[in-house]
């Protein structure tokens, strides 16, 4: 993961990157969030569900 992000960081610029965020669209982004918050509610209610 580490190695992805250097190679990422590398090859874009600070100015591409935001560029690729806007063309992707705000409701990408949104979706994006939402996902990534649900996915840690739900490995930390998995984790916690366990210890009863």
């Amino acid at each position: 993961m580490t190695l992805l992000f250097a190679m990422v960081a590398n090859l874009l610029t600070s100015c591409q990157v935001i560029e690729g965020i806007f063309k992707a669209g705000v409701w990408t982004g949104v979706i994006a969030v939402v996902v990534v918050v649900a996915l840690i509610i739900w490995i930390i209610a998995k984790v916690a569900g366990g210890r009863k």
